[in-house]
Order: structure tokens, then C-alpha cells, then sequence
């Protein structure tokens, strides 16, 4: 009888002995995969650290962008009056000359309570003057288009730059003048893109 029950036994005992492997394989997966998602998550979190730093221009970086910011605003807004088929965006163009032209006196004061002063470079990057070049070729429902176009994706990068810099900035005063700034710039933002919308639902 132990003799016939003794393959059993070893049968049951090898079954063991593998359950107890797999077990093992199973929590030693678990846990290789917990330790890699720790360890993702940390280099996930060094990486948008670096990136947040990376982003955020010390003061006169910041300066120089927005200057350049607002003289491309008000440059584009003028060949607006010129080529420009809607009244609707025309007005948007004289709004926007007016507001950039307050904005970039608004930076100027900042910088210059900056310690040491801070002067702002208004010169046009290689990138803004080929922009101005093209939409100068443009006239009419062309030119409202890539205008339109163009103000969407200007005042998107103008708003990032002026929250991070409120946030992350390094220039008390050029911080709080970017968090001033800031709502004007998302007005803008808006009412480019129902102008855009409005532009679109005209031609369907």
C-alpha cells in the first residue's frame, strides 16, 4: 500500500514544488514591475523638473522674447490694416497694436526696476521677419487666414512664456509684471480664435 502511494506522494510533491516556483516567478514579476514603475516615475519626474527649468528664461531672456513678442504683434497688426478683407479682423488689428504697444511699455518699467537694470531687445528673430515676409505677400481672405493663423499660434507661446515666467521667474518685478500681463494676452488668445472660427463657418 505505501509502495503504491508513494508515487503519489512524490507526484504531489512536485506539483508543490512548482506552484510554489511559480509563485515565486509571479511576485518576483510584480515586484520587478513595481520597481520599474517607481523608477520610471522618478526619472519621469527629474525629466519634467529639468524641463520646467529648462523653460524658464532667466531675466533678460525673458525680456528680449517679449519685446520681440509685442514688436511682431504690432508689425503683423499693421500689415493687417493694409491687407487685411475683414473689417472684424482690421479692429482686432488696431486692438492689437494698442494693447502690445501698452504690454511692451509695461515690460520696459519692469526691467528697468530690475537689479541691475534690465534693457529689453525689440529686435525681430530671423523667424519673425520671414513670418512678416510671407504674411506681407498674402491680401484678403488669404491674408486673413494666415493672419488669424498666426495670432493663434503667437499668443499661445506668448501666454506660456508670461505664466511660466510669473511662476518660475528670477525678477520680482518682471514677474509680476508678466502675472499682469497674462490675462490680457489669453483675451487675445480668445478672441483670435472666435474670429478664426467665425472665418470658417463664413467659407462653409
Amino acid at each position: 500500500m505505501r509502495a503504491a502511494l508513494l508515487p503519489v506522494a512524490l507526484l504531489a510533491l512536485a506539483a508543490c514544488h512548482q506552484r510554489v516556483a511559480e509563485n515565486t516567478d509571479d511576485t518576483s514579476n510584480a515586484t520587478a514591475a513595481v520597481l520599474a514603475s517607481i523608477g520610471n516615475s522618478a526619472v519621469n519626474a527629474a525629466d519634467s523638473m529639468k524641463d520646467a527649468l529648462a523653460r524658464t528664461p532667466n531675466g533678460q531672456d525673458f525680456a528680449d522674447t517679449a519685446a520681440r513678442s509685442d514688436a511682431f504683434e504690432i508689425a503683423a497688426a499693421k500689415l493687417a490694416g493694409a491687407n487685411a478683407a475683414s473689417a472684424r479682423l482690421k479692429a482686432f488689428a488696431r486692438e492689437m497694436i494698442a494693447a502690445h504697444t501698452r504690454s511692451a511699455a509695461t515690460i520696459k518699467v519692469a526691467a528697468a526696476r530690475a537689479a541691475p537694470a534690465i534693457t529689453p531687445d525689440p529686435k525681430l528673430t530671423n523667424e519673425q521677419m520671414e513670418k512678416l515676409a510671407e504674411l506681407g505677400r498674402r491680401k484678403g481672405a488669404d491674408f486673413d487666414r494666415d493672419y488669424l493663423t498666426g495670432q493663434i499660434d503667437a499668443h499661445e507661446r506668448a501666454l506660456s512664456l508670461m505664466k511660466d515666467y510669473a511662476r518660475h521667474g528670477d525678477v520680482a518685478s518682471l514677474k509680476a509684471a508678466a502675472a499682469a500681463i497674462a490675462p490680457e494676452v489669453r483675451r487675445h488668445l480668445q478672441h483670435a480664435k472666435a474670429l478664426d472660427a467665425a472665418r470658417r463657418a463664413a467659407i462653409h
